[in-house]
């Protein structure tokens, strides 16, 4: 019941959603300012392209492997992470990201500069999905991601990972071994950007290497500020806006990144939690909103319940 148009800009949005969620779990999450994601994306969408253009994997079966893949490359990457902080993390990741890039350019078991193509459709029940079925799927896995990355806020894990960007020294005398946990946020942020990026190469069909380098990146970096970092509403917003807003602003097309910069530059001075990040005044008055309606329902039923005891 959509059109392409429709469908094309909602599955970009869920995907790099799901994109964001990985790297909120990293840095909003773990406080690891990594500029290098990219990274896990690209593994994820050219393990699962190879393994179903020359391996004779289909969509289903090059998914795991696709994303476990992402998540050792989080753990590979996470080793030298582990001997940096901030600025000096932010640098390394940097340096990663261009590492990255340039192997898949430059080797040419990867596609070279060109990229892969005609990575084939997901099938299911033997027949190919469409694009409105493919949003479905898109959907699914974005709804996986938000359950892992809810679950994982709500365990004592989450409370560690936070616990390790606030204070890593106090953590430690604690007895929380700060490495671990960064090595699990690592992991995890990567098999979910993983995850995104099997969908973003089964969607479009083609990948290059630079569809996974420094500048998607750091967009997604933007995404995750803009919305709220450390939050998952706020990764799901952002991405969902800033993929929509190139087609709403496509009259200053030529004018889109210093409209970005102009736009990051005022939410850093006046929100700098996010549009949508705790203590934030956008999620102040909606929280406000919520407690009025839950207020006057809270009365309507009450107020129904004494008309009830007065006239059973």
């Amino acid at each position: 019941m959509l059109d392409s148009y429709v469908i094309t800009i909602m599955s970009m949005m869920a995907i790099w959603s799901i994109v964001a969620l990985g790297l909120n779990v990293m840095t909003g999450w773990a406080g690891q300012l990594n500029l290098g994601i990219g990274v896990y994306m690209g593994t994820g969408a050219y393990v699962s392209a190879m393994l179903t253009t020359t391996a004779g994997f289909t969509f289903w079966g090059a998914l795991v492997p696709a994303v476990v893949a992402a998540s050792a490359m989080g753990l590979l990457t996470a080793l030298p992470a582990l001997r940096v902080r901030e600025d000096s993390l932010a640098v390394l990741t940097i340096g990663l990201v261009f590492v990255f890039e340039s192997l898949l350019v430059y080797l040419p078991y990867f596609g070279g500069p060109v990229g892969i193509s005609r990575i084939p459709k997901a099938f299911f029940g033997g027949e190919a999905l469409s694009g409105g079925a493919y949003l479905v799927v898109v959907l699914l896995g974005l709804a996986l991601a938000i359950a892992v990355c809810w679950y994982l806020k709500q365990t004592w894990m989450g409370l560690a990972l936070e616990s390790v960007r606030e204070d890593e020294h106090a953590t430690a005398v604690i007895g929380i071994y700060p490495v671990r946990f960064k090595l699990y946020a690592f992991a995890i942020g990567g098999a979910l950007a993983g995850l995104g990026g099997v969908l973003y190469a089964h969607f479009m069909r083609f990948i290059t290497p630079y569809d996974f380098g420094f500048m998607p990146s750091i967009f997604v970096l933007v995404m995750l500020v803009f919305g709220g970092l450390g939050t998952i509403r706020g990764a799901v917003f952002g991405a969902c806006l800033l993929t929509a807003l190139p087609e709403l602003i496509r009259f200053v097309q030529d004018y889109r990144s210093m409209v970005y910069g102009i736009v990051l530059v005022l939410l850093m001075l006046y929100e700098p939690r996010g549009l949508l990040g705790d203590g934030s005044f956008a999620w102040r008055q909606i929280q406000r909103g919520v407690a009025k309606v839950r207020s006057f329902f809270n009365k309507v039923i009450i107020a129904n319940g004494e008309m009830y005891a007065k006239n059973p």
